[in-house]
């Protein structure tokens, strides 16, 4: 990626330098530039590092999603009173600026897409404009999936005069994101020029197909519980146009620290007291000890004994055989929600002032905190095992629900070495799926594997508000609330974000709407293609 970032920079400030001198009006508003000069490709570095960096960090994923779906824990007490708000279920201090970072980024990163979808119309850059429609869809569907109702046929039309547009119904706006969808793959040719600046496929036009028919596959499954015709419609579509077909298509974003695209996940993971707090849930490790998963030691480590070692980033012990997962809901405040009153406590760690009470809990390999991580978009993984759950319940697919099982299991071993640190062999990881077959004894033993694997596997590779999402529209795994006291939803998992208080004035007609056909805005109420829970 670095090749690339320095690209656009170097081009950016060439293209100033003839018609502006002004770097970062530039930066912000590449319309301030004259249209024979700015090349639009110049533009892309930042809309996909804007749709990343969405999807990480504090944004709102470990935050949030990564404890509500109990792929990570934390006793969110010391500096990190922070994580309250996702191993809890309890409002912290900044808990309304996190409620809102997804949909500002979001839009602000489809009004990017916009910005240079526009420039590149006004060049001919059509397939320029068709992989800034892939990321748009890509983008405002994951805004919906974590708000429900939003702005989509009349967003991002300032411009125009519209500045206060109408919230579409979740349905709306995805029955409307899968036809623009449709239609910006049936446009990309030969002749509707070369993609340039292109971090994450380097311009290769076959897979940004791949790409978007895959995020149509993802979409579509999202609707098997309320729209099963048109998800079965759509999947068809996608696996007619072509999905990713092994681990080298997949959406896999490098990051590039030195120039400031880093990973944010391990921005924050690099916090000292994140360091010592965020561990891995006791829900995630019994299910990867359970089948001796060769991913439990790529990902996992108990760190030395005492405080000091614990909130250091040196290498813990990864043996499988000490792993331990954390349970969540619990704190370090000497109540009885403290730590040491869980079921199976396994003991503090050093002695005296340096004592760590969840020492011998896993967290985090240093992967996890390398800024120079990549972030996972969207991977083969994932799409086979979303074939695997189609085809269980009957959608005509490539292959058969246990084969694409076994595909899937064995891209989500392989793939995670792209992560930088260990990596597990295509034999090794060939010889665990056919040693953990899928269970086709029924329909609905065969879904649950395939999505708690789903579960494990988007949570490994760190994009926690998919895990998330998959468990809304599958019901896996059956989770166990926590009921914290002092909790905003009622002692339920969140099944979404509030919308942000700032709307209640810039837009107070188009939410009030939202709000009414939703059903309220709380942080359970249930978003409109949420079946599974």
């Amino acid at each position: 990626m670095k090749k690339y970032i320095s690209l656009f920079l170097t081009g950016a400030l060439l293209a100033v330098s003839s018609c502006d001198g002004d770097f970062a009006d530039i930066n912000t508003d590449p319309n301030r530039a004259d249209g024979e000069v700015f090349d639009p490709n110049l533009i892309l570095p930042t809309v996909s590092y804007n749709y990343g960096n969405m999807m990480t960090g504090y944004t709102g994923a470990i935050l949030f999603q990564s404890m509500w779906v109990q792929v990570m824990a934390s006793t969110s007490t010391g500096g990190a009173n922070y994580y309250s708000n996702a191993d809890k279920y309890v409002a912290s201090g900044s808990t309304n600026s996190y409620i809102q970072s997804v949909w500002n980024d979001g839009f602000a990163a489809a009004s990017r897409v916009y910005q240079m979808q526009s420039l590149a119309e006004k060049k001919g850059f059509g397939n320029l404009v068709a992989v800034g429609e892939i990321w748009k869809v890509l983008t405002l569907s994951f805004v919906s999936d974590v708000y429900g109702d939003i702005p989509y046929s009349e967003a991002l039309q300032a411009e125009a005069g519209i500045t206060q547009p109408k919230y579409d119904s979740q349905q709306e706006a995805y029955t409307a994101m899968l036809a623009d969808l449709d239609a910006a793959l049936a446009s990309i040719n030969d002749a509707g020029g070369a993609i340039k600046n292109d971090v994450l496929y380097g311009g290769d036009l076959a897979k940004w197909k791949k790409l978007g028919y895959s995020i149509m596959l993802r979409m579509a499954m999202r609707l098997v519980e309320v729209d099963a015709s048109t998800a079965q419609t759509y999947v068809q579509k996608a696996i007619a146009g072509g999905v990713f077909a092994s681990v080298a298509d997949e959406a896999v974003l490098e990051s590039d620290q030195v120039n400031g695209y880093a990973n944010s996940s391990a921005n924050a993971l690099n916090v000292i007291d994140d360091v010592y707090e965020v561990r891995w849930s006791k829900k995630l490790i019994d299910f990867l000890k359970a089948k001796n998963d060769p991913r439990l030691p790529v990902i996992a480590e108990v760190p030395g004994a005492g405080l000091a070692a614990n909130r250091s980033t040196a290498a813990g012990n990864n043996d499988p055989a000490v792993q331990i997962g954390m349970p969540n809901g619990y704190d370090m405040r000497g109540g009885s929600t403290d730590i040491v009153n869980a079921p199976n406590y396994p003991g503090s760690t050093g002695t005296g002032a340096d004592v760590a009470p969840i020492g011998k809990y896993s967290r985090p390999t240093a992967i996890y905190r390398d800024r120079d991580a990549p972030v996972f978009i969207l991977t083969y993984a994932e799409i086979q095992l979303l074939l695997a759950d189609a085809a269980a319940r009957g959608f005509s697919t490539p292959g058969t629900a246990s084969s694409h099982y076994a595909a899937g299991v064995e891209a989500a071993l392989v793939s995670l070495g792209k992560f930088g640190g260990a990596s597990i062999t295509p034999a090794a990881a060939a010889a665990f799926a056919a040693a953990n077959p899928l269970d086709t004894s029924s329909a609905t033993a065969s879904l649950r594997m395939i999505n708690e694997q789903i579960w494990a596997t988007t949570g490994i590779f760190a994009n926690f508000v998919e895990s998330w999402n998959n468990w809304k529209r599958s019901g896996y795994p059956a989770l166990t609330p926590v009921n914290y006291t002092g909790n905003f939803s009622g002692g339920q998992i969140p099944t979404r974000q509030l919308f942000p208080a700032s709307e209640s004035s810039t837009n107070p007609s188009g939410l009030s709407t939202a709000t009414s056909r939703m059903g309220g805005d709380t942080w359970t109420t249930k978003t409109w293609w949420d079946g599974g829970n």
